[in-house]
């Protein structure tokens, strides 16, 4: 049977294909094969906040920037509250064992993206609930709209509450998300440049 190889056995043999690489590049690509390890075991619960701490402890400054830098990518507008705390426990483990921290200030960024986060999620369910309203009491608003293939819009009703709810929802999602994605954006950028 054939052993599987890990990333870093790849990128070693792409690299001899390439050229030799210097004993720095060998290292930064170890290196980051160890993060990439212990972030996996990290998002599968096998590490917890402190066990994160525990293994990053002692590693090099680009590698808790690199480390917290992933962490910090991970973060979404529309993620699982569960996988945020995990990700904000993870940001500030990795802060506090930087020489000089900003674990408060980070805290607080972390917090405004949960906050925008919430409210995201809570516009989104008031609306639906507010469609879900109003089509149950006006069955005329069951009408969806459906493209012709000559590109002209017409109207036909829909098959149930649900898929009128979804249709109108889309619309008024695509508005709601690019409100809020542009904050997202912002307070992610703020946490980056924190990071540094």
């Amino acid at each position: 049977m054939e052993k599987v190889k890990s990333a870093f056995e790849k990128a070693m043999e792409r690299a001899a294909a390439i050229g030799e690489m210097t004993a720095e590049e060998k290292e930064q690509l170890k290196e980051q094969e160890k993060i990439k390890t212990i972030l996996s075991e990290y998002y599968k619960d096998d590490l917890d906040r402190d066990g994160l701490w525990k293994k990053m402890k002692g590693s090099k400054p680009e590698s808790l920037r690199e480390t917290q830098m992933s962490l910090i990518n991970s973060l979404g507008l529309n993620m699982i509250q569960e996988e945020f705390l995990k990700r904000k426990d993870g940001i500030l483990a990795i802060e506090s064992l930087k020489e000089q921290q900003r674990v408060s200030v980070m805290e607080q960024v972390l917090d405004s993206i949960a906050g925008i986060q919430k409210e995201y999620q809570e516009g989104k369910e008031q609306a639906s609930e507010q469609l879900r309203e109003a089509i149950e009491s006006n069955p005329q608003l069951r009408m969806k709209p459906v493209k012709t293939p000559d590109g002209r819009m017409t109207f036909q009703p829909a098959v149930s509450v649900d898929e009128a709810v979804q249709a109108r929802l889309s619309e008024f999602l695509a508005e709601h998300e690019e409100r809020y994605e542009f904050s997202f954006t912002k307070l992610i950028e703020k946490l980056k440049w924190e990071a540094k």
